[in-house]
C-alpha cells in the first residue's frame, strides 16, 4: 500500500507500481468504442501510460493536454489516458479539445489495472477510482520509468517520463 494525499490529507493507494528494469503487467482495459483492449495492442511501440483519476478535472486534462502535444513529437510512442472514467466521457473530452495523439482507454469494468499498476484508491471521496501516475515502457513492455505522483493535485513530471524514452 502507498499513501498519497488529496489536497494535503491522506489516502490510501493499493498495489504495486511498477519499477524501471520490471516487465509491466498486462492489462485489459476498455476503448472508447467499448471493445475491450490488451497490452499486446501496441506491442512493438514505446508506451506512455498517463495514469489518472477522472478526465473531467482539471489536473487530469491538464496532463492529458500536455502529453497530447507533446506526443506528437515522439516516434514509434502512444500515450494511452487511463482512469475509471466512463469511455463516452474520455472520448467527449478529447474531441472537445481536439486532442489527436492520446488513446483513452477505461478502467471501468476491470480494476485489475489498478491493483497490478499500484493505483487503487481505497478511501477518501475517490476511493475507487486511480491514483495519479506515469508508467513509460520500452517497446517489449519494460519499464523505463514510473512516477507514483505524491499529493493528487499535483501534475506528474513530465520531462523525467519523457527523457526515459
Amino acid at each position: 500500500m502507498s499513501n498519497v494525499t488529496l489536497g494535503g490529507n491522506p489516502i490510501t493507494v493499493s498495489g504495486t507500481l511498477p519499477q524501471p528494469g520490471d516487465t509491466a503487467p498486462n492489462f485489459t482495459l476498455t476503448t472508447q468504442g467499448l471493445e475491450d483492449v490488451t497490452l499486446d495492442k501496441w506491442s512493438g511501440k514505446r508506451k506512455v501510460l498517463n495514469i489518472i483519476p477522472s478526465i473531467d478535472t482539471p489536473t487530469c486534462a491538464t496532463s492529458t493536454r500536455t502529453f497530447n502535444e507533446k506526443a506528437s513529437n515522439l516516434d514509434n510512442t502512444v500515450v494511452l489516458v487511463i482512469s475509471a472514467d466512463l469511455p463516452p466521457a474520455a472520448s467527449r473530452f478529447c474531441g472537445a479539445e481536439g486532442l489527436e495523439n492520446v488513446t483513452t482507454l477505461s478502467s471501468f469494468r476491470n480494476y485489475s489495472f489498478q491493483q497490478d499498476y499500484g493505483v487503487a484508491i481505497q478511501d477518501s471521496p475517490l476511493a475507487g477510482l486511480c491514483a495519479r501516475a506515469v508508467v513509460v515502457l520500452d517497446e517489449d513492455n519494460k519499464v523505463l520509468h514510473s512516477q507514483l505522483v505524491g499529493e493528487i493535485k499535483d501534475e506528474p513530471d513530465y520531462e523525467k517520463a519523457l527523457a526515459a524514452l
